[in-house]
């Protein structure tokens, strides 16, 4: 098995962070593993927002857990969120900033960085509140919430793989 499936096969979502910072080098390794993904076209529809201030990553978690109806952190303390959104006028968008999440969480795991997909983005930025933080970063256009992906370092044991389920795969030889 090459180092690549053992990492497809060992990663698992983090759900609990310290709260140290990712170094800016890892991070930025990982960012460019986004931005490899495969694309309809090769449009490379998607735009990756790095969230690393405090202030803009709680605010995101607020507006997160409010969608949710929570008061927790749906964050669960990483400090990096990077935010997937895709330009809504091309067709393959969802698919295309899905693949963008799959290369960020992989490439995290290979540098030992934790990371979890956390859902409702598209519901953020689809809000009176996410449009003006679009705004306010200089990002205009119609993009549409992929996800978020969380980083940091893993708190405590690192999760076991579940079993894999009965019929995953069908043959038709």
């Amino acid at each position: 098995m090459t180092d690549l499936l053992k990492k497809m096969q060992t990663r698992r979502s983090i759900r609990k962070f310290k709260p140290d910072m990712v170094p800016q080098e890892t991070l930025d390794e990982i960012i460019t593993a986004g931005t490899y993904a495969a694309t309809g076209m090769g449009k490379q529809s998607p735009i990756i927002i790095a969230v690393t201030n405090k202030e803009m990553r709680d605010k995101l978690s607020r507006m997160n857990a409010g969608i949710m109806g929570s008061q927790g952190d749906p964050f669960y303390g990483a400090p990096v969120v990077l935010v997937v959104l895709a330009d809504k006028s091309c067709p393959t968008h969802v698919y295309d900033g899905s693949l963008v999440m799959g290369n960020l969480m992989l490439a995290a795991h290979e540098l030992g960085i934790g990371s979890c997909w956390i859902h409702r983005a598209k519901e953020e930025f689809e809000s009176a509140e996410g449009k003006e933080i679009l705004k306010s970063f200089g990002i205009t256009g119609e993009y549409e919430g992929v996800g978020h992906c969380v980083l940091g370092y893993v708190d405590g044991a690192y999760p076991e793989a579940k079993a894999r389920k009965e019929n995953w795969v069908y043959r038709i030889q």
